[in-house]
């Protein structure tokens, strides 16, 4: 028997992978064969609301009608919520998006609802004091939450306070949702960079750690490769170019095809976040389905729980370029740690943060409030 969720986040971009997005993304590719039918609820700057297919997902666009605090609007979407929640067995919402409180608490849907908790609120924190009783009696009212990590639970103090009905249920992403690397894509990439480089994949925002990053590479040999656009892109390339640094390669946004074969050949993966923004780490996932050595940063997230230390590659204090340096030092210096990491890193890839494990991890949280729900 089908069972029909409904996912609902801010905005759903097929073409926009990675992060938030790729995680919706992977778990509703992982639930179909499982039998679970998903449809998103997203908005769009277009001026029209568009229901299209993207990889056989039906995504529901309403038109977003004004943004407060970088959290988008629509007054149309508030009317129809209520409606796309009555054709799902579950609705399962995405914080933090504040719109989707007000989608629940005004529209009220008669339906199980299970909530993942991806980041606390980090930036806004003056908004926090108005927005706080809004998100408490949200957070309240729904029948699940979902953490990605045990890392995240133990040390987000909002869902200590809602510990009894959460759940632990990790990330993980779907190898054949990806292109197979292309030869010719690999020998590209490898006369442009050669093999010894270290990988950053991301969009490039104030909390990824990158400044302290080229702090850490100014005046050595390493080379790393940046993926991805963002804010502060313009901001780290002046301090690149006013420093000379040409060990470090801005590459922009990419295709998948790039990407696979970038990861391919790195020497590892750095993801120097310094902000509990970064809730998890999707790159560390791709570069751990590579067998690749992880470089992060303790931020008592979900980054630690997918590197752990000494065991799938180096964690080391955030906003420490001199710690940073020695994490590369050391992996530069040493290919059988870098061996040895990668492989450790596949097999916890394999045994814990696949799409699979995760879809069916959901599908058993959908089955018991649906059941509880029924008594």
């Amino acid at each position: 028997m089908t069972l029909r969720v409904l996912q609902v986040y801010r905005t759903y971009y097929p073409e926009c992978r990675g992060g938030l997005l790729e995680v919706i993304r992977q778990i509703c590719i992982g639930g179909r064969p499982l039998g679970v039918e998903n449809h998103i609820f997203a908005l769009s700057r277009h001026p029209e609301t568009a229901v299209k297919e993207s990889d056989g997902i039906e995504v529901r666009w309403f038109r977003q009608d004004f943004e407060l605090a970088g959290c988008g609007f629509s007054w149309d979407g508030l009317r129809r919520f209520k409606e796309l929640a009555a054709w799902a067995d579950v609705v399962h919402y995405h914080f933090p998006w504040p719109f989707a409180d007000l989608l629940h608490l005004l529209g009220r849907p008669k339906r199980p609802t299970v909530l993942t908790y991806h980041s606390d609120i980090v930036k806004q924190e003056r908004l926090m004091y108005l927005y706080g009783p809004v998100m408490r009696r949200f957070l309240a009212s729904v029948d699940a939450i979902v953490a990605t990590s045990p890392n995240y639970l133990a040390t987000s103090p909002v869902l200590q306070a809602f510990s009894a009905k959460t759940h632990v249920i990790p990330i993980g992403i779907d190898a054949e949702s990806y292109p197979p690397v292309k030869p010719e894509n690999l020998k590209r990439w490898r006369d442009r960079l050669g093999e010894g480089y270290f990988l950053f994949v991301g969009v490039i925002r104030y909390y990824k750690g990158l400044q302290f990053l080229l702090e850490a590479i100014r005046g050595t040999s390493h080379k790393v490769a940046i993926l991805g656009g963002g804010p502060i892109l313009g901001e780290l390339k002046s301090f690149a170019q006013s420093h000379g640094m040409d060990n470090v390669v801005f590459l922009g946004e990419l295709p998948d095809e790039d990407k696979v074969a970038l990861l391919k050949l790195c020497r590892g993966l750095l993801l120097p976040s310094h902000l509990r923004s970064e809730a998890f780490g999707v790159s560390l996932l791709e570069a751990a389905m590579f067998a690749k050595p992880l470089v992060t940063c303790e931020i008592g997230t979900g980054t630690s729980f997918v590197n752990v230390h000494e065991q799938t590659g180096l964690v080391v204090p955030p906003q420490d370029p001199i710690a940073l340096r020695q994490a590369l030092d050391r992996l530069a210096g040493s290919p059988e740690s870098c061996q040895r990491f990668g492989d450790e890193a596949y097999r916890r890839y394999q045994e814990r943060f696949t799409a699979r494990r995760m879809a069916e991890s959901y599908l058993a949280l959908y089955r018991e409030i649906t059941e509880s729900c029924a008594e």
